[in-house]
């Protein structure tokens, strides 16, 4: 049987027993074509050639990526043939996954955000907005401020229960990825903001029943982290600041950053953040070694200056 044979028999057991969609079948079959064509007997190619072939797409300039997922889908076919005693072997299982670079986060700097919570607070305070548009301006200082405050995920955010409000606390417990419980912290600002909102809030009758903090006429009740999103792009526009750098996730990195930069361990930041691994938090280590090597600079007695 022809290798190109044996790559259908995969795709239609792909789409067949796993379900596989239909861009998830096509993205398969140009990556096994690609392996074909390059290594001419794909599915009796050994480890060498394989690796070979892996070679060639990183030196055509093919991103870590998109290595990693030619190779995932080398992986499968191969798992295929040797479940189906058509191999012996998988040659895939010597190979090692390219590394991918990790980029750095997108953050805003304590001065931009500082811009942007200003922004949001002197809308919200503007007495000649009209009611629809008051209604509006303090929700989204409501937000921001709770967002850079507490640095939870927008869904988290947007889905926040009305009794955060209620209870006018300095911290409050959040669920998170995996239905994880953790506790996060309400700055002075944040709880006022949020007062300011529930006195908005309670005045709108179809809203002020409703069990959260934010609610929507959507289907989950609350507001839609889309929506947010792109208001917030406006809110950025008006404070000065690229809508293109900004998003509810870039805030959430500032306050990450901005701790980290300001003294915080990376373990409580681990903790605030939600992370259940350290080595998701470790993308803010830059912030860390910027913070050292200030420090050296500043305090160290041979460093320039402090001689």
């Amino acid at each position: 049987m022809k290798s190109s044979a044996r790559i259908e028999a995969f795709l239609e057991m792909m789409s067949a027993e796993r379900g596989a969609a239909d861009n998830t079948l096509a993205s398969y079959r140009r990556d096994l074509e690609d392996a074909a064509e390059h290594i001419g007997d794909l599915a009796g190619a050994d480890s060498a050639a394989i690796r070979a072939y892996l070679g060639d797409i990183a030196a055509r300039g093919f991103a870590a990526t998109s290595q990693a997922r030619r190779l995932s889908a080398l992986r499968q076919f191969y798992k295929f043939l040797y479940s189906e005693g058509l191999r012996s072997d998988d040659p895939t299982g010597v190979l090692d996954s390219p590394k991918k670079d990790r980029p750095l986060p997108k953050t805003m700097s304590e001065a931009e955000t500082g811009c942007l919570l200003d922004r949001a607070a002197a809308e919200a305070a503007d007495p000649a907005l009209g009611d629809a548009q008051r209604i509006a301006a303090r929700r989204m200082h409501a937000l921001v401020e709770v967002l850079y405050a507490t640095g939870l995920r927008v869904s988290e955010l947007v889905g926040l229960p009305l009794t955060v409000a209620l209870r006018d606390e300095r911290f409050f417990i959040v669920r998170g990825k995996g239905n994880k419980e953790r506790m996060v912290p309400l700055s002075g600002k944040a709880r006022e903001a949020m007062r300011a909102w529930l006195t908005e809030r309670n005045k709108m009758p179809a809203l002020a029943e409703s069990p959260f903090l934010f609610p929507a006429a959507s289907e989950s009740g609350y507001l839609p982290r889309q929506v947010f999103a792109r208001e917030l792009k406006g809110l950025a526009a008006r404070a000065g600041i690229s809508s293109a750098k900004i998003s509810p996730h870039v805030l959430r990195h500032a306050f990450a950053s901005h701790l980290l930069q300001n003294g915080a361990d990376l373990r409580a930041v681990q903790q605030l953040l939600g992370h259940s691994d350290i080595s998701t938090t470790q993308i803010y280590t830059h912030v860390l070694e910027e913070r050292l090597v200030r420090l050296v600079n500043d305090h160290h007695p041979l460093a320039d200056g402090g001689r």
